[in-house]
């Protein structure tokens, strides 16, 4: 399996805000720390995921951890750093993060008002990612898919990966037949039909109640995204350690197995390692 949603926490060196009220994401999570939790996982590899850290940090972070990556014993096999489109400076700041193992940007959206996304300035600068080669992770909340759709339909030449399935509200939902479901559904049905979108099948677990984080609370949101976008363009996730908040990595892992168990052989395959060896340019 590539991981391809692995965040990695080292507070002695960079703030993360957005944990302080989150007991169980207290602390530090590093290399080591991911390891254990993945043991017996099957994870050959993981993509690191930026983790939205203080401001003014982000280039540092990307730095550290393509360094990083740069060890093959280290695992990480490419990075996703943090940016901001439509800032004074975009193009300039994307040259100094330039690294063999940067594989793509994500800006989190869904703290962020939802105009953000709809500026000419933001959309140049997620093109100016498409020509570099770079992938943008849309990191949304389900009522933003609609907005989505739009920045994915304006910047055509860049790649999009879908994170977390779109955040569906899964707690609310009322799954499978309540209209907070099927409004997920449409528009994930919707952002599929755009042939530079791919999706990543994560981070269910820490959005459903949880009496919900079973196989059949979770299998309609799968089933959709199987059926939305096909085994060829579904990639999977950890979100280490963020889904301690939900099951813990190793039962994610086993779920996601379980729902995904009636594919073919090469279908999972696809999932879980061969999407993800062509998405990143993996060798």
């Amino acid at each position: 399996m590539i991981d391809t949603h692995q965040h990695l926490l080292y507070p002695d060196r960079f703030g993360y805000p957005w944990t302080g009220e989150l007991p169980a994401l207290q602390g530090a999570f590093r290399l080591d720390d991911y390891r254990a939790a993945a043991a017996g996982c099957g994870v050959e590899g993981a993509i690191f995921m930026e983790v939205d850290v203080d401001e003014g940090q982000s280039g540092d972070e990307a730095r550290f951890f393509c360094e990083l990556a740069a060890d093959p014993a280290s695992g990480i096999l490419g990075v996703i750093a943090a940016a901001r489109p439509g800032a004074a400076g975009f193009a300039e700041n994307l040259e100094a993060l330039e690294h063999p193992k940067l594989k793509g940007i994500r800006r989190v959206l869904h703290t962020q008002a939802d105009a953000v996304s709809q500026t000419d300035g933001f959309r140049a600068d997620v093109t100016r990612l498409g020509r570099r080669g770079l992938t943008f992770d849309l990191c949304v909340l389900q009522r933003q898919l609609g907005i989505a759709l739009d920045l994915v339909r304006a910047c055509s030449g860049t790649v999009f990966i879908l994170d977390h399935c779109g955040v569906p509200d899964i707690a609310h939902n009322a799954a499978p037949h309540g209209e907070g479901f099927l409004a997920w559904r449409r528009a994930v049905v919707a952002l599929a039909a755009e042939p530079n979108v791919l999706g990543k099948i994560s981070g269910l677990t820490t959005y459903a109640a949880e009496g919900q984080r079973t196989e059949d609370g979770l299998r309609c949101y799968v089933d959709t995204m199987l059926e939305s976008f096909g085994p060829e363009r579904l990639v999977w996730g950890g979100d280490w350690p963020v889904v301690n908040l939900g099951s813990g990595l190793a039962q994610w892992c086993a779920l996601t197995r379980k729902m995904l168990g009636g594919l073919s052989a090469d279908e999972q395959a696809n999932i879980f390692s061969a999407n993800a060896r062509v998405l990143y340019k993996l060798t």
